[in-house]
This record gives structure tokens, C-alpha cells and sequence, in this order.
């Protein structure tokens, strides 16, 4: 179990696959980690990191598949987590969008009746 996990093969899996494997990493991991204290030999140590990233690996593929699927859920929905709204900047988020910005109240509905844009025929 010492060679690197690959994320591509990671993502093929199901989530108990996933959790499963992260278990057998955690535990490999800390039998690396005693025989690193009691003085065990140097190629055991070199493991240590090969096993940290492959953990990282497998949480990461976790996380990513949970936020797939959340993404999916929300798709229609009229309010999203936080984390899956676009971030933007803060002025853009508090701007008003399109539809309220065209909005015209009724006095100027009236004006814009009684009062249209002059139409001049220029001579050439």
C-alpha cells in the first residue's frame, strides 16, 4: 500500500471505497509513525510522506465529490450555501441587478407617456 494513490483512480470509487481506503491509510500511517520513534529503518520514514499525501489525496477527492453533488442538488433552487454563490467582489454582490436597475416607477411611466422624446425631421 506504499506506492502513491492516483486521484483519476480515486475518483472512479465510491464514497465507503473512499473511507475505507482513507482507514487503511490512517492506520498504515501510524504504524509508520511508531516504527519512526522506536528508530526503525530510514525506508520507513520516506513512506511517512508518501502516506500523508495520499491521505490528502483521498479527502481531497472526498470533498470535491460532496461539493459536486451539492452543486448538482442547488442547481434550480432560489437560495444557494454561501460557498456555492459566485464570489465576485463585495460591491458587485450588493448591486442591484439588471431587472431592478430597469425598473421605473410610476411617476416616470407618466412622464415617459405624456411626454415622449421629440422626433425632428432634418433637411439635408
Amino acid at each position: 500500500m506504499a506506492e502513491k494513490v492516483k486521484a483519476y483512480e480515486l475518483r472512479t470509487k465510491s464514497k465507503a471505497d473512499l473511507m475505507k481506503q482513507l482507514e487503511d491509510l490512517k492506520t498504515e500511517m501510524s504504524q509508520l509513525e511508531v516504527a519512526k520513534t522506536r528508530g526503525g529503518p530510514a525506508s520507513k520514514w520516506a513512506k511517512i510522506s508518501v502516506i500523508r499525501k495520499s491521505i490528502a489525496r483521498v479527502l481531497t477527492v472526498i470533498s470535491q465529490t460532496q461539493r459536486d453533488n451539492l452543486k448538482v442538488f442547488y442547481k434550480n433552487k432560489k437560495y444557494k450555501p454561501l460557498d456555492l454563490r459566485p464570489k465576485k467582489t463585495r460591491a458587485i454582490r450588493r448591486r442591484l441587478t439588471k431587472f431592478e436597475a430597469s425598473k421605473k416607477t410610476l411617476k416616470q411611466k407618466k412622464k415617459d407617456m405624456h411626454f415622449p422624446m421629440r422626433k425632428y425631421a432634418i433637411k439635408a
